[in-house]
């Protein structure tokens, strides 16, 4: 899963971002409203974390821009304010929910997952197929009741093709959800990753969970 976090506040948006790196996220930064903007209408991502105090350009101004321009993204409002004015306003602006600052990350990072499962119209936070559980909270996979131990970016391969099962995913949709705006896009990363997955989660009697769709992208599902 991909996230843009707009913060002018270097040291907090350096906080989060580490938080969220650590959670298996690819991460971009903007540090005021029209570098947020750029980003967030030139990039996909799965979540917007959103300032509303920003240079240039205010959360709420970006706000109401980019759903005037059906940028429909999950937006978290971050507002040092705690009036209920102030709420309204971020939520009236587009907004999908909102932490007042200062917040403890595991609020932070319950309510990030809450808005991408409720973008992906998911009801229980774990993803299921086949045998196998991926819980993005614990950020722990299973198959069959055993945990199977992934790396971050592994993870978040496979957490992408679980919340499309049944879909093609391609490479592009996962090099622009799994990496951040500096990966390199000719690289041949995403097969070298879908290997290592089928190697991890395969098994004798459930090969090819992960089929290939040739000079397409990959599926999982039916």
């Amino acid at each position: 899963m991909r996230v843009l976090i707009v913060e002018d506040e270097h040291r907090l948006s350096n906080i989060i971002k580490k938080g969220l790196v650590e959670d298996g996220f690819a991460v971009d930064q903007a540090f005021d409203g029209e570098e947020g903007q750029y980003l967030a209408e030139s990039e996909q991502y799965d979540l917007i974390v959103l300032d509303i105090m920003l240079p240039k350009m205010s959360g709420l101004e970006l706000c109401r821009e980019l759903r005037k321009k059906n940028i429909k993204t999950p937006i978290l409002m971050l507002t040092a304010k705690s009036t209920t004015e102030d709420k309204v306003s971020g939520l009236d602006s587009g907004a999908d929910d909102y932490v007042t600052k200062p917040f403890s990350f595991v609020e932070f990072r319950s309510r990030v997952h809450a808005l991408i499962r409720r973008s992906h119209q998911e009801i229980s936070p774990v993803l299921t197929l086949n045998g196998i559980e991926l819980d993005p909270l614990k950020h722990v996979v299973k198959r069959d009741g055993k945990i199977i131990n992934l790396t971050p970016k592994e993870f978040a391969v496979l957490e992408l093709l679980l919340r499309h099962k049944g879909e093609v995913v391609t490479r592009t949709m996962i090099t622009e959800h799994v990496w951040d705006y500096n990966f390199d896009g000719m690289s041949n990363v995403v097969d070298v990753f879908i290997v290592a997955l089928r190697k991890k989660i395969g098994t004798d009697s459930k090969k090819n969970l992960i089929k290939t769709i040739h000079g397409v992208g990959y599926k999982v599902g039916d």
